[in-house]
């Protein structure tokens, strides 16, 4: 798993969160997405890495700013009775 954190400017309320998880939903074949409007963040967990000019342009054609991608390797944390 690939763990994909976009800072985005211009996400005002939770409605714009919406918005972003939706269209990033449309764009790509994600396990998870969790937008912020107030740290201006949206996190993606995917099995790959995702294409950077088409995070761009969707983020753009929502009608919000890309700032900056950062991607790393994710582990899912579960419950461990051992070990």
């Amino acid at each position: 798993m690939i763990k994909t954190t976009l800072n985005i400017e211009g996400m005002m309320c939770p409605r714009c969160e919406k918005h972003m998880n939706e269209a990033i939903e449309q764009a790509f074949h994600v396990e998870k997405v969790t937008s912020s409007h107030s740290k201006n963040q949206t996190e993606v967990l995917s099995e790959a890495p995702l294409d950077e000019e088409l995070l761009k342009s969707t983020v753009e054609a929502a009608g919000y700013e890309l700032k900056g991608v950062a991607s790393e390797p994710y582990e899912k944390k579960g419950f461990k009775l051992f070990g």
